[in-house]
């Protein structure tokens, strides 16, 4: 168990979240691996969670670097309100009674088609100087971004070569962030938080900045750390330790459980 003397400062257990605190929360924000997702699997009792906060009211929305097609996927079939994909590329919301798709995206089409051209450049070129590093299998899939696997179905690659793939992307202009199991870049000024503030504006005609005490987000890893810089009600579940060093903006909280486990603490606490 996470005890403060163990911690970062201003990174608290989450038993130090306030029951205020969690009555005021209506929006419940979280990425997927490893945050949902432990080793790769979405477990019973994970997504039985997600079902819970849904039913009780909680809007709920995946923020995640996974790719446009698992999107709509997800959100079609899953208990969510929303989802934003692609580390913000695009929100996406499926209304189930209408039985239409919502997709707003950053960049035009164009935008995109022009973008793939120079991701796929800078990918090959990427692959060519890190051995071991692989295109994402997810990449098919994807509309915005590059994903460069280095620990889900390659690796783990060492943290010189994760850093390596970092400024061979920024070399080239490119905005890079590193989630749990890829390096993902793309050519755009958007991130997790400036979709969510998209998002929030266009489907609930609400400023995300005034509202802020209204949302909890769970996330593990520095692809999240804009989110976790922005809501007071941050958790990052508790395999987040080896990222804390990279980070500059700290979650809130910390979970004693890892991964999924930790997805379903933070909801045993909003819910209890």
């Amino acid at each position: 168990m996470a005890t403060e003397a163990d911690l970062p400062a201003r990174l608290r257990p989450i038993a130090k979240w306030s029951a205020p605190a969690r009555r005021a929360i209506r929006f419940v924000l979280l990425d997927i691996d490893d945050t949902l997702t432990t080793e790769g699997r979405l477990t019973a009792a994970a997504y039985a969670a997600l079902e819970r906060l849904s039913r009780r009211g909680f809007r709920v929305i995946p923020v995640t670097g996974r790719p446009a097609g698992w999107c709509d996927l997800i959100a079609r079939f899953w208990p969510v309100e929303a989802i934003i994909g692609e580390n913000g590329a695009f929100w996406f919301r499926y209304d189930q009674a209408a039985r239409t798709m919502t997709r707003r995206f950053w960049l035009s089409a164009e935008e995109r088609a022009t973008a793939r051209e120079r991701l796929d450049r800078l990918g090959r070129e990427i692959l060519a100087a890190i051995p071991g590093a692989r295109i994402a299998a997810d990449q098919p899939y994807r509309v915005a971004d590059l994903a460069i696997d280095y620990r889900e179905d390659a690796g783990p690659l060492p943290a010189e070569d994760v850093d390596r793939i970092v400024a061979i992307m920024q070399a080239a202009g490119a905005t890079a962030k590193i989630s749990s199991i890829h390096v993902n870049c793309w050519f755009g000024d958007w991130d997790k938080l400036a979709m969510t503030r998209r998002l929030f504006a266009e489907l609930y005609a609400i400023d995300l900045d005034e509202h802020r005490e209204e949302v909890a987000f769970i996330g593990d890893s520095p692809n999240d750390e804009p989110m976790f810089g922005c809501f007071p009600n941050s958790i990052a579940v508790a395999n987040i330790r080896p990222y804390l060093s990279r980070l500059r903006a700290l979650p809130a909280y910390i979970t004693d459980r890892e991964a999924g486990a930790g997805f379903v603490e933070c909801t045993e606490a909003l819910l209890g």
